[in-house]
């Protein structure tokens, strides 16, 4: 079987690493909105696919609870929800033995703002063009295209006899399965943060956008000198900024074209919007930079009064780090395939 909801928690999808290639149809790609850490619990729960693709589930805020309904092995990555295990505490960042009827809970989280749950075999649903990712605007992927609610029963893409045999392969090294002291720069990618005095914000780097000459010269100093705060307008398909206002040449207004995750818009009022994994197809706002893919799980961490600044690098730099950070989580898997090899092949 798998996982039952008890409670859902604030709210809760299935996803996976998005829907490619539909975009000029109007389909939002959708993803993890933290594929760092999506990746990263997929790895630890056994799911040692080249590109941790397996779906997964992702909390927002607060967890809930969660009946397991089989034997299963999970993984807890993201922002720390205090994981209770029958009442017990249990790791973050750790491979987790569960038996069935066993109940998990995921509290408020006192610090970031989503958590993701893998199991041993990813989240079984039905991929939709090619995605198990839930589309919340077009109701489509994930379980029935919604969040998930109170009673949802989630099968899992392994055998019970697969998971046991599975449990027993590791049993006895899950302190070298886990991620100790010596790899803690994994919990989070390297997001470089600003000071101004002595308080540090975190630091998102971007690639110029393709309206950039829109903005005059001040506009871009306003832009790369300050700090922005997130708002109440934050969700799953943009992070609307609060601070000052970046000056335009003309206006904000640009006939549509394509949009991708990480590209900031600068909105009629003058201030940002960076655009998440649910972002529309097309925008008509100019689009000052484009926050690189290895900063965004940064910024799908923070939550409303906290804050960002900006700094512009090369798409050569960009590159440059993307290939730093993915060597992280490819050494890691090498690492975990190692130990694999010295169990029994589960097939």
């Amino acid at each position: 079987m798998g996982l039952e909801m008890i409670q859902p928690g604030a709210l809760s999808t299935i996803q996976d690493l998005g829907r490619e290639g539909y975009q000029s149809q109007g389909f939002q790609k959708s993803g993890a909105c933290d594929k760092y850490s999506m990746k990263l619990s997929n790895l630890l729960a056994g799911n040692l696919d080249e590109n941790c693709k397996e779906a997964v589930v992702e909390f927002t805020l607060r967890g809930g609870e969660i009946r397991f309904t089989s034997p299963e092995v999970f993984s807890l990555t993201g922002a720390d929800m205090r994981p209770l295990l029958n009442g017990k505490p249990i790791p973050m960042y750790a491979p987790v033995y569960a038996q069935e009827g066993d109940v998990l809970t995921l509290s408020l989280a006192p610090s970031g703002l989503r958590t993701y749950l893998a199991v041993y075999g990813g989240i079984s649903v039905p991929p939709v063009m090619g995605s198990r990712s839930t589309n919340l605007k077009c109701r489509l992927g994930g379980f029935k295209g919604r969040a998930l609610k109170q009673g949802d029963c989630l099968h899992t893409g392994k055998t019970s006899e697969q998971v046991r045999a599975f449990m027993e392969m590791v049993k006895g090294r899950e302190d070298r399965l886990a991620l100790g002291e010596d790899k803690s720069f994994l919990r989070r990618p390297s997001t470089p943060s600003r000071y101004y005095g002595t308080h540090g914000y975190v630091l998102l780097r971007a690639v110029e956008g393709p309206q950039a000459e829109a903005f005059t010269e001040e506009g871009l100093k306003t832009f790369l000198r300050n700090p922005y705060q997130l708002t109440t307008g934050c969700d799953r398909m943009a992070c609307k900024l609060g601070g000052p206002v970046i000056g335009l040449k003309e206006s904000a207004d640009i006939i549509s074209d394509g949009i991708v995750e990480g590209s900031i818009q600068i909105s009629a009022s003058g201030l940002p919007m960076v655009m998440m994994a649910d972002h529309q197809a097309t925008g008509g706002y100019a689009k000052i930079g484009t926050v690189i893919s290895t900063d965004i799980p940064s910024l799908a961490q923070l939550r409303p009064g906290e804050w960002v600044t900006f700094q512009f690098i090369t798409p050569k730099e960009a590159v440059g780090i993307y290939r730093k950070e993915d060597k992280k989580l490819k050494d890691f898997r090498k690492r975990l395939m190692e130990e694999m090899d010295k169990g029994s092949s589960i097939e």
